[in-house]
């Protein structure tokens, strides 16, 4: 009996809705890593070559750009990183798909008032 393949095993874990909502939880650090990663590549360098350009160690550049990191990078950081590989950074914000989740950031008629 073949084993079930990465795509069919990712299809059904994320049926499963605590499966879900942690991966959507999970996901814009993880796309931030991949786009680290591609701008680094693209730039054609090498994680050395990247920490040398930030004055820094190659062990910084391998943990910035790992999806396993714990560590979340600060703004300056990522700024500073995409400046070396010849870019600037974009910050975006776009809306949640249901409002309930995040309470804190509508908009009541006290918060409104000050």
């Amino acid at each position: 009996m073949a084993r079930p393949g990465f795509n069919s095993f990712r299809k059904k874990a994320l049926g499963r809705s605590d499966v879900a909502k942690e991966y959507e939880r999970l996901s814009p650090a993880y796309e931030l890593r991949r786009k680290l990663v591609a701008l680094r590549q693209s730039a054609g360098l090498t994680q050395e070559e990247a920490a040398e350009r930030l004055n820094t160690k190659k062990s910084n550049i391998s943990r910035l750009e790992s999806v396993n990191s714990e560590i979340s990078p600060k703004l300056s950081t990522i700024s500073d990183y995409a400046e070396a590989m010849g870019y600037s950074i974009k910050i975006d914000f776009v809306p949640m798909e249901s409002r309930k989740h995040n309470k804190s950031l509508q908009r009541t008629p006290e918060k409104r008032r000050r």
